[in-house]
């Protein structure tokens, strides 16, 4: 079990939870500390966020850079990410049903999240 810094999106902001190939996460009509369980199937695309991307985070120009950099070199990024280089990674992610996120957790918390979705 790992936890996540959700930072925006569609979801409310604050902790979230990865666990066994599923996520909970803020649920924004709650005003108690609910979560929303999504297993982590039900992401479409996820990448490392970077300046551009977050700028235009709700913008289909951003999710285009977006789309771009989870279709590309997924192994070259996953190597980088799993090689130590970075601790904790900020990404994107557009689930299936079109809702939106920013969060941020460990880089191996990444690497599953990342393989759950190929």
């Amino acid at each position: 079990m790992a936890t996540m810094k959700v930072h925006g999106g569609d979801f409310g902001k604050g902790n979230g939870v990865y666990a066994f190939g599923g996520m909970s996460l803020p649920d924004p009509a709650s005003n108690w500390g609910g979560q929303i369980s999504i297993p982590c199937s039900f992401i479409e695309e996820v990448a490392v966020a970077t300046e551009d991307s977050v700028k235009k985070f709700g913008g289909a120009a951003g999710w285009g850079a977006v789309g771009a950099l989870a279709l590309g070199p997924v192994g070259l990024l996953a190597g980088v990410i799993l090689g130590g280089n970075k601790k904790e990674v900020t990404f994107v992610a557009r689930l299936k049903d079109g809702k939106k996120f920013l969060a941020t957790v460990d880089s191996k918390t990444y690497a599953k999240i990342l393989g759950a979705t190929m």
